[in-house]
């Protein structure tokens, strides 16, 4: 994990746990993907962004204060109620957040979701 990857959580430090647990399992499955820094979000890619983490920006009512926010595109809408929110961006290409609070909410479906997503974007 990269210095920026450490500092990106600074101000919501009980985050960086998850987002080593679902880094970890992102790149056992996919090691050559790239990992992107910026101000807002932290992108997992291929040729394309297929994955990103971020924290909460502003409250919304009725989700916690604290929470890694993970969120993939997909062509399809997916339905789920893990699923926060989910928004075709585009036509055929639906944004999925899903809010993750625990280390065990990195689970097998959140991970067949990510590599839905891992595959769509590298088709495009």
């Amino acid at each position: 994990m990269s210095f920026d990857e450490i500092a990106f959580f600074n101000r919501m430090p009980q985050m960086l746990p998850l987002y080593a647990a679902l880094r970890e399992k992102l790149e056992r499955a996919y090691p050559d993907m790239d990992v992107r820094v910026a101000r807002t979000q932290i992108s997992f890619r291929n040729r394309h962004v297929f994955a990103m983490a971020s924290l909460p920006w502003r409250k919304v009512k009725g989700w916690p204060e604290a929470y890694l926010l993970v969120s993939f595109g997909l062509p399809c809408r997916k339905e789920s109620p893990r699923i926060a929110q989910a928004v075709e961006a585009y036509p055929n290409r639906w944004t999925h957040h899903v809010l993750v609070v625990a280390e065990d909410e990195i689970d097998d479906t959140l991970m067949s979701w990510l590599d839905e997503a891992f595959w769509f974007s590298a088709a495009k």
